[in-house]
């Protein structure tokens, strides 16, 4: 099963998380099927905290991916940015 979750990067005490396609069964921040996104929670605010390619996020929820909740928040979280900005 495919399923869409973080995997972390950064360092110690400055966490930065890829949103990646991998499967189930892969440690969580090891071998993934794509990249989706990234999320930065210490960005600044001059610095883009949050990405989400939404047109391979479809494709992979198209072809039966489950996203974890955290991602399901933050992607609910981009489309409303999204809608301000538009």
């Amino acid at each position: 099963m495919v399923v869409i979750r973080l995997a972390r990067g950064g360092s110690k005490k400055r966490p930065f998380y890829n949103i990646v396609a991998a499967d189930k069964r892969e440690r969580r921040d090891g071998r993934f099927l794509e990249r989706v996104g990234f999320y930065n929670p210490m960005a600044a605010a001059t610095e883009e905290g949050l990405r989400v390619a939404f047109d391979r996020l479809t494709h992979w929820t198209g072809n039966g991916a489950q996203m974890s909740p955290t991602v399901a928040r933050l992607v609910k979280q981009a489309q409303a940015k999204v809608a301000v900005a538009a």
